[in-house]
């Protein structure tokens, strides 16, 4: 082959890699936690993941890592579809099954807990992307040992004490009212956000202390308080995220909302039909329509792909019409 077009196919080729090589930075976009009860990440992030303070929190990050505190957001299953109980088994409830956050699945009962009392509540979820869906809040049962891990039939899933569906967004959260049972000591909150545009799902658990004292019922040790972290913590965190922290588009949760939808209930004890999926790793939202939230991954990778392609493409033609300048020059001698 000539020198001057193993050059040119050596160029061609080098702008493919360029062009994939975007598929690994697209950023995966993560959407919130339980901000009041305090969920655990929101907690251990809360304390500093370098240095957290409380002993459940250390262990978190010793089983863990710091990276699941910087990535306090981003619990969720991108193809849930309602399919909470079917990939997420017992035991790792509070990490949504993820391997990041394995270290929120410690059963213990020294979490650092939110003192509540039976009644009314008013739930309010750190959003930091706003999508269309229902909230739903469950609550351990009666004679709950925080010590043992985390099962289904833990959760009271026949009565939720939260439902809402497309609450507004203000300030960074999603608010919305409930209503706690009466209970005593030490219990769990389990927060599962189903989205209506998208088969992605977020889950987020919550230790909270009835009547004053951390411990469970049996009168172990009082946990330390919980306390959720603030706007500037978050913010200074952000640099250290592998997930995006400010949504989609515009779309701002501190000071909008996104249009109402239709509900679409979905339970951990009744869900929707779905195809039936692996539940793998992925980038938030990857096998989800994001609808009113400017696109979705798909679109990032489809994107990417396309480019690619172009890359290809541009490759081809450069090619073809170096070829058919050398045979007009052949021809031309």
């Amino acid at each position: 082959m000539p020198a001057r077009r193993k050059v040119a196919t050596v160029a061609a080729l080098g702008s493919l890699p360029l062009a994939l090589t975007a598929l690994t930075a697209a950023p995966a976009a993560a959407h919130g936690s339980m901000g009041d009860p305090v969920s655990r990440v929101s907690q251990c992030y809360a304390e500093g993941p370098e240095s957290p303070k409380s002993a459940a929190c250390k262990a978190a990050v010793a089983a863990g890592g710091t990276q699941a505190l910087y990535d306090w957001n981003g619990i969720r299953i991108g193809d849930a579809g309602g399919r909470h109980q079917q990939l997420i088994p017992d035991g790792k409830l509070c990490s949504a099954n993820s391997e990041e956050f394995k270290g929120l699945d410690l059963a213990r009962a020294d979490w650092p807990a939110t003192g509540v009392s039976s009644g009314s509540h008013t739930f309010k979820y750190r959003v930091t992307a706003p999508h269309k869906g229902t909230f739903k809040v469950y609550i351990t049962k009666p004679g709950y040992d925080p010590a043992k891990p985390l099962a289904w039939k833990d959760l009271d899933l026949a009565n939720p004490v939260a439902t809402s569906t497309d609450p507004a967004a203000a300030d960074g959260f999603y608010t919305f009212s409930g209503t706690l049972p009466q209970r005593s000591g030490k219990h769990l909150l389990y927060a599962v956000w189903q989205r209506s545009d998208s088969p992605e799902a977020f889950y987020s658990c919550s230790d909270v202390s009835f009547g004053g004292g951390g411990g469970p019922a049996g009168g172990a040790a009082p946990a330390p308080s919980a306390s959720a972290p603030t706007k500037e913590q978050i913010e200074e965190g952000n640099d250290k995220s592998t997930v995006e922290h400010h949504g989609h588009g515009d779309n701002d949760p501190s000071t909008s909302a996104e249009p109402a939808a239709a509900p679409q209930e979905s339970t951990p004890d009744r869900p929707k039909a779905a195809a039936p999926a692996p539940n793998r790793p992925e980038a938030a939202g990857a096998t989800g329509n994001l609808a009113e939230t400017g696109g979705d991954s798909g679109t990032t990778y489809l994107a990417i792909g396309g480019a690619a392609t172009l890359a290809l493409g541009s490759s081809a033609l450069f090619l073809s019409a170096r070829r058919r300048t050398v045979s007009v020059g052949r021809h031309g001698r």
